[in-house]
């Protein structure tokens, strides 16, 4: 697949700037010990992963060494299998080891995403369902672990608060009721995408009456899925809302969930329970 598009430079910089001063603080006292010379390094992935991050791992190193050479051997959204060369770099010595802690814990974190977010979408392979993310991101990292879902194949819900209405419990009751609430929503910002949650099949007649963009079927049982989708798909509805299941979705269901005929599943574990990708990056030639 096509390597995702990033986000835009200014924020791919905000994170980087602020994770080198986390590490460098003062400066790197150790780095400064060496030589600064001329030098080669690369870039190793130790584990079957789909990789993530190459444009926060440039920018970490540039922003040390702005002219620091990086040869990608792989794009963002490819998978690769242990013992994979990932990019060759060229650049000051002490640069390269200053960057290479910050630029690897992108790297690892952002390909761990892109690989679980990989594992599912290839679970539910050829059944029409998109696997989303959610707001349950690292803190101060939400449009990079949004990019490495992304690069897994995955797509994003809204980015936050700003960028969509979306009607949950607390919003219905206040309201009164879903068609209340998805009235004055519309009020209020009638140019914003809608998605309404519904906890009954009662409450799911009624936002598809009442016409929003997604209905999100929260903690649903199989069977009462089975009928949401029966009930959005025919008439007078004709599948004209799509579905989203959330809630509760684990990877061994997840197909089941798929074939029942929802349109998107989200899933928070993509961005939220982070196991990071083994990388390490070497000083000298890359390994044969």
């Amino acid at each position: 697949m096509a390597a995702p598009v990033p986000p835009p430079r200014d924020a791919i910089l905000a994170d980087v700037r602020r994770a080198l001063q986390e590490d460098l603080g003062s400066g790197d006292i150790t780095a400064a010990l060496l030589p600064d010379v001329p030098e080669r390094a690369c870039l190793l992935c130790k584990e079957p992963a789909v990789v993530a991050g190459a444009p926060w791992f440039e920018a970490c190193h540039r922003e040390l060494d702005p002219q620091v050479r990086i040869e990608w051997r792989v794009a963002d959204g490819d998978r690769v299998e242990a013992g994979t060369v990932l990019a060759v770099l060229e650049g000051r010595s002490r640069a390269l080891v200053s960057a290479e802690r910050t630029s690897l814990n992108f790297m690892q974190t952002l390909s761990g995403t892109a690989t679980t977010t990989a594992t599912y979408v290839e679970a539910v392979r050829g059944t029409g369902a998109t696997i989303l993310d959610t707001r349950k991101t690292l803190p101060g990292l939400r449009l990079a672990q949004k990019y490495a879902v992304r690069a897994g194949g995955g797509a994003n819900h809204r980015i936050g608060l700003f960028d969509t209405v979306m009607l949950k419990e607390n919003h219905i009751r206040v309201a009164g009721s879903v068609s209340a609430a998805i009235a004055a929503a519309r009020a209020a910002q009638p140019g914003l995408p809608l998605v309404v949650e519904v906890e009954t099949l009662e409450q799911l007649r009624e936002a598809l009456s009442c016409g929003c963009d997604r209905i999100l079927v929260d903690d649903f049982g199989p069977e009462e899925r089975r009928e949401a989708v029966r009930i959005a798909r025919a008439a007078p509805f004709d599948g004209q809302i799509p579905l989203e299941v959330s809630g509760s979705v684990e990877l061994a269901g997840l197909r089941a969930i798929a074939e029942d005929g929802v349109d998107f599943i989200s899933i928070g574990a993509l961005t939220k329970h982070v196991r990071a990708i083994d990388l390490s990056m070497k000083l000298g030639a890359p390994p044969a």
